[in-house]
Parts: structure tokens; C-alpha cells; sequence
């Protein structure tokens, strides 16, 4: 277990210095509220889940290739690490965790 805790800080550090551009991170946040929203409508219609899984995919990278400059950060870590990144980060951001944490 210590071993993948290494590893998925590791790919959150890479993760984090990746996505540093405003408009990029807005994207990436936007991509998980997409992810979110396309699994609940799982349940509606599968059409628009897979809409949601296509934008998921496709708004981050365009983040990376226009805003950012660089390679998104799966390509050097696995889609689901990078995914645990991301949702961590994220809610980290939005509920201000990362500050409560820095705090104690």
C-alpha cells in the first residue's frame, strides 16, 4: 500500500505542475462535473452518457494543446491514476481541503 501511495503522489505532483494555465484548470474542473453528470445520466440515456465520456476526453486535451503547451499528464502515468488525480485534486480546490489540511 505504501507503494501505490508513493506512486499516486508522484502522479499528483505531475499532475498538479502539468496544469498551471487558468482557462486549463477551468477545463479540468469542468471535466469532472461532465464525468459526474455523464455517469447519473448512465441511468437516463446512454446517448448522452457517452456525450459526457466524449467531452471528457476531448476538453481537457484541447486545454493542454491550446492553453498549456504540454502533453497531458496521462501520458506519463495510467488514465486511472491520473483520473484519481484529478478528482482529488479538484475537490480539493472546490471545498478548500488542501487549505484545512495545510492549516493543522
Amino acid at each position: 500500500m505504501d507503494n501505490f501511495n508513493t506512486y499516486f503522489h508522484e502522479a499528483k505532483a505531475h499532475f498538479i505542475a502539468s496544469h498551471q494555465h487558468p482557462i486549463n484548470v477551468m477545463l479540468h474542473h469542468l471535466t469532472v462535473v461532465i464525468g459526474i453528470t455523464g455517469l447519473f445520466l448512465l441511468f437516463y440515456d446512454w446517448r448522452l452518457s457517452a456525450i459526457c465520456l466524449f467531452l471528457t476526453l476531448t476538453v481537457p486535451v484541447s486545454g493542454h494543446l491550446i492553453w498549456e503547451k504540454n502533453e497531458p499528464a496521462f501520458k506519463k502515468y495510467p488514465s486511472g491514476i491520473m483520473i484519481l488525480a484529478s478528482l482529488s485534486w479538484s475537490f480539493e480546490n472546490w471545498l478548500g481541503f488542501r487549505q484545512l489540511w495545510q492549516a493543522k
